[in-house]
C-alpha cells in the first residue's frame, strides 16, 4: 500500500501560500499606487479651481451715496491721460533717441535677435511716479533669473524733451546699482530724445500724458510694456509693481519661446493673458488637462513597475519549484 508523499504535498502548499501572499502583496502595491495617483488628482484639480482668476465683486450700494448719481469728472488736467494698448501693433525702430552716453542712435539699436524688449516712459525728474514705475520694473526683474543683455533689453525712454544724456547717465548708474546683478550694464538703457520722435513713440504704444505749465511737471498713467525682437507690441503690465512671474511669461512670449525653460512652456499652457487686466490668469480647463494627463502618466508608472516586479518574483519562484 502507497501513501502519499506528505512532504511534497507540504512544500507545495507553502509554495502556493508564497506565490498567494506575493500576489497579495502586489495587489496592495497597486492599490496603493491607485490612491496616491488619485490624491495627486484631486490635488491637481484643486489647484485648478483655486487658481482661477477671481472675478471682482459687484459694486455695492453705498447708503451714503445715491446710487443713481454719476462719478465726478475727473480734473481737467487728467482727462484723456491713460494707456490704451495696441497690441500686435509695430512701432516705429527709426526714430532717433540719445543714449547715456550722448550718441543719436535708432530705436532700432535695442532690437535685435531674439531678444524682447521692456519698454518703461518715464521721465527722469519726476518727482514721485515715474520712480516708482523704475523701481518696480527693477524689483521685478531681481525676482528673475532671465538677465538683461543677454536674454531682454529693458529701454527707458523719458517723454520729456528737457531731460539731458547727463541726467539719463545718472538715472542709469542709480538702477545699476540697486539692481546688483553683474555683467547686465549693457542690457539697461535710458534714452532722451526730441519732442518730435518722443511724441511719435508714446503715440504709436498708445501712451497719452499732459504737461501741466502751472508746476512743470507731467500727468501721466503707469504702466511698461514688452515688445517682440522686432518691435511690435506684445505685453502691457500696469500700475507701478510688476509680479516677477507675468514679466517672466510675457518675456518667453514675445521671445517666441526662444528664451526660458520648459517649465515656462508649461507655465504659458496653463496661463493665459488677460488684455483687460494686463495680468496673466489660469485657464481652467488647460489645468484639468494637465491634470488629468499627470494622473495617467503616474497610475501607469506604479502600474508598470509593480505588475514588472511582481512579473520576475512569480518567474524566480516557479523557476525553484522545478
Amino acid at each position: 500500500m502507497m501513501f502519499p508523499n506528505t512532504n511534497w504535498r507540504a512544500g507545495n502548499s507553502a509554495r502556493s501560500r508564497l506565490l498567494a501572499g506575493r500576489r497579495l502583496k502586489g495587489g496592495l502595491v497597486v492599490h496603493t499606487a491607485i490612491r496616491t495617483g488619485c490624491g495627486v488628482m484631486f490635488a491637481l484639480l484643486a489647484i485648478a479651481a483655486w487658481a482661477q482668476p477671481g472675478q471682482p465683486a459687484p459694486a455695492q450700494p453705498s447708503a451714503m451715496r445715491d446710487p443713481n448719481s454719476k462719478p465726478a469728472p475727473l480734473p481737467a488736467a487728467l482727462q484723456n491721460v491713460t494707456v490704451e494698448q495696441r497690441l500686435n501693433q509695430q512701432v516705429p525702430l527709426d526714430l532717433v533717441f540719445r543714449d547715456e552716453f550722448s550718441r543719436s542712435l535708432p530705436l532700432s539699436t535695442y532690437f535685435s535677435g531674439n531678444k524682447p524688449v521692456i519698454l518703461a516712459l518715464v521721465y527722469y525728474t519726476c518727482p514721485m511716479l515715474c520712480n516708482m514705475v523704475l523701481n518696480g520694473v527693477e524689483s521685478s526683474l531681481k525676482a528673475v533669473s532671465l538677465d538683461p543683455g543677454r536674454d531682454f533689453e529693458v529701454v527707458a525712454v523719458s517723454f520729456d524733451p528737457r531731460d539731458t544724456s547727463e541726467i539719463a547717465a545718472a538715472k542709469k548708474a542709480n538702477y545699476l546699482q540697486r539692481y546688483r546683478r553683474p555683467n547686465t550694464a549693457n542690457g539697461w538703457h535710458f534714452l532722451t530724445g526730441g519732442e518730435a520722435s518722443i511724441k511719435a513713440l508714446t503715440s504709436a504704444v498708445g501712451f497719452r500724458y499732459k504737461f501741466d505749465s502751472a508746476t512743470g511737471q507731467y500727468a501721466h498713467a503707469s504702466a511698461i510694456m514688452i515688445l517682440t525682437p522686432q518691435g511690435k507690441l506684445s505685453r502691457y503690465f500696469y500700475g507701478v509693481e510688476y509680479a516677477p512671474r507675468d514679466v517672466r511669461l510675457g518675456l518667453v512670449e514675445a521671445s517666441q519661446n526662444k528664451i526660458g525653460t520648459p517649465v515656462d512652456q508649461i507655465l504659458l499652457f496653463c496661463y493665459h493673458y488677460d488684455p483687460a487686466t494686463g495680468k496673466y490668469g489660469a485657464i481652467a480647463m488647460n489645468m484639468v488637462r494637465f491634470a488629468g494627463g499627470t494622473f495617467v502618466l503616474i497610475c501607469g508608472a506604479f502600474l508598470f513597475v509593480s505588475w514588472r516586479r511582481d512579473w520576475r518574483k512569480d518567474r524566480q519562484l516557479l523557476r525553484h519549484t522545478r
